[in-house]
């Protein structure tokens, strides 16, 4: 992560305090993991560059 990232064990901490769910402590771990590849993607999607032009795809339902 770069210099101004998270302290995502005290995001987790408050999310989940917020959310009224418990998480074990041995999952922590895994749940940090998660959360990391989740905003290094989202990360990538952001600096995606899109032309002023783009509009969002078409929804179809049927």
């Amino acid at each position: 992560m770069n210099d101004k990232s998270l302290d995502l064990d005290s995001y987790i901490d408050a999310v989940a305090a917020a959310l009224g769910l418990p998480i074990d402590p041995a999952w922590k771990p895994a749940v940090r993991a998660n959360l990391e590849v989740s905003l290094k993607l989202g990360r990538l999607v952001d600096e995606f560059p899109l032309p002023d032009e783009t509009e969002p795809a078409s929804v179809f339902s049927a």
